[in-house]
């Protein structure tokens, strides 16, 4: 296969590629749609050069896409080049300052966690409620999710393998009994506990719709919820009162605890409260 060319048929294959290689679905997914994204820049048949990999990447900062969002585009790119052999045409990522604070508009709060979940009740939402309790209460990922199932909730422990590596997240004796309750009443007698209507695991984008829907109700900014903040508020709680970082890197599957500092940040407005408890100024 020519590796001059990025083609349709050349994409199939690095996605057949990355699905050998166990990658997460939602990884996957992300790849496949920046580079299409690469791939109209380009042009259909268009000769891959350098300097119109550099071209693209300029394009992206111009249009004004955050650091993050465009080094994830360009580690998508690279993999691919890696893949066809065309490790020239493999760009560098942008550096960045090190984030010392969260930012206070995604700082979701244990109350405002308690109103999403309150909200999510009286809206008659069951399945949506114990589901956001159980991210919260655990600190699992939505693709791990899938592991919380009937079997797990009687050892009242689940055997999570994620990326490789295999970990077991203990379940509260309270939402242990509270899925319990929700499997019986469901009458869902083996395997994993979150489904959709037509027995498919509930996905990120089941999840993430219906936990938006419950912003104006529960009065939390919508730029607050989402899944993956649920995981964010468990680390900051448990931190809190372990202050055991290499432990709370452990529970949520880190292989690094670079990453865990991330999840454990504050904002700048709560730094700014603790320095004037310090009382260092006469």
């Amino acid at each position: 296969m020519d590796n001059q060319f990025i083609s349709l048929e050349m994409l199939g294959d690095y996605i057949s590629y990355l699905h050998e290689q166990e990658c997460r679905q939602s990884t996957i997914a992300k790849y496949k749609k920046d580079i299409l994204d690469l791939y109209q820049f380009l042009g259909v048949d268009a000769k891959i050069e350098k300097t119109d990999i550099c071209l693209w990447k300029q394009s992206l900062i111009k249009k004004g896409y955050s650091v993050s969002t465009i080094n994830g585009k360009i580690i998508a790119a690279n993999g691919l080049f890696r893949f066809m052999g065309r490790f020239d045409c493999c760009v560098k990522t942008l550096k960045r300052q090190k984030r010392i604070f969260m930012e206070k508009e995604r700082d979701l709060s244990k109350e405002e966690y308690i109103r999403l979940v309150q909200t999510s009740q009286k809206k008659g939402k069951l399945r949506l409620s114990l589901v956001i309790q159980t991210i919260c209460a655990t600190g699992i990922r939505i693709s791990e999710l899938q592991f919380i199932t009937v079997e797990a909730v009687k050892s009242g422990y689940a055997d999570v393998n994620c990326k490789g590596k295999q970990r077991v997240i203990f379940l509260p004796k309270k939402l242990q009994q509270l899925l319990k309750n929700y499997t019986k009443k469901q009458g869902i007698l083996s395997g994993p506990i979150f489904l959709t209507r037509k027995g498919n695991v509930l996905n990120r984008c089941n999840i993430w719709r219906e936990m938006k829907e419950l912003c104006h109700d529960a009065g939390v900014e919508a730029g607050k919820v989402f899944p993956h903040n649920l995981r964010h508020l468990f680390a900051r709680v448990f931190y809190s009162v372990e202050k055991d970082i290499a432990k709370l890197a452990d529970l949520l599957g880190h292989a690094s605890i670079e990453t865990t500092r991330i999840y454990i940040m504050e904002t700048g407005e709560n730094h700014r409260k603790k320095l004037e408890k310090m009382r260092l100024i006469l």
